[in-house]
C-alpha cells in the first residue's frame, strides 16, 4: 500500500509511480482511494458500457470502462501532463479524439464521462468532479444513481458551463448527444 503525506500535493507522475492495483484518483493534487465497487455498480456499469460498445463498432470512438485514467490539465495553459494535479477513473469514459489517448489512458477532455453514485463517492461524484469534468470541457456528462434508478445528463453550454440536467428514470430510453442513433435503454441497465 503507498504512504501518502498530508503536507503535500500528488500529481499525474505520483499516480504513474504508484500500484497498478491500488486504484487511486487525484482532485486538486490530493489522492483518494476507491474502493471496490458494488455487484450492482457492476451490473450497471457493464450494461452501460455493453450498449454503447455495440453502437460504436466500426466507429472513430472509443469506450473505455474503469479502470481507466482520464489526465486533465486544469492547472495552467502548456503544464506537462506529469505535472497534472487532476487524475480521474471514471466508470465509463468515451473518447473520440484519438490523439488525447496513450497506452496508460486519455490525456486531456474526453467527450463523454459516466460517473455511476455510491454512498462512498456520492460528494466526491457530484460536486468536486462535475466542477471539474465542466472546467476541463467535458462535452457531456451523466451521473446515474442506482438506488434511486435516476440518471441526470448535463450537458456543457456555450458558456462553458454545464446546463441544467435532463432527468430520467428506469422507464426512458436516452440519447446520448453526440451521437446520432444511440439511445440508452434504461429500463435494461436498471433491470435488477
Amino acid at each position: 500500500m503507498t504512504l501518502l503525506r498530508k503536507d503535500r500535493t500528488y500529481t499525474y507522475a505520483d499516480y504513474l509511480s504508484w500500484s497498478e492495483e491500488e486504484r487511486m484518483e487525484i482532485i486538486d493534487g490530493v489522492p483518494y482511494l476507491q474502493i471496490t465497487p458494488s455487484r450492482l455498480h457492476q451490473e450497471i456499469l457493464s450494461e452501460l458500457h455493453r450498449q454503447i460498445a455495440n453502437y460504436l463498432v466500426g466507429k472513430k470512438c472509443k469506450v473505455y470502462p474503469a479502470p481507466f485514467h482520464v489526465v486533465l490539465n486544469l492547472e495552467q495553459e502548456n503544464q506537462k501532463e506529469e505535472d497534472s494535479q487532476n487524475v480521474f477513473e471514471p466508470d465509463i469514459t468515451i473518447v473520440c479524439d484519438s490523439t488525447k489517448l496513450d497506452d496508460r489512458g486519455c490525456i486531456g477532455s474526453p467527450d463523454l464521462v459516466m460517473e455511476i453514485i455510491s454512498t462512498s463517492t456520492a460528494r466526491k461524484d457530484k460536486i468536486e468532479k462535475f466542477n471539474k469534468y465542466e472546467q476541463g470541457g467535458v462535452k457531456e456528462f451523466w451521473l446515474v444513481e442506482p438506488q434511486e434508478k435516476i440518471v441526470s445528463v448535463f450537458m456543457l453550454q456555450d458558456n462553458h458551463r454545464f446546463g441544467r440536467p435532463e432527468l430520467f428514470t428506469d422507464e426512458d430510453q436516452v440519447t446520448i448527444s453526440i451521437f446520432k442513433g444511440l439511445t440508452i435503454d434504461l429500463k435494461m441497465v436498471f433491470s435488477e
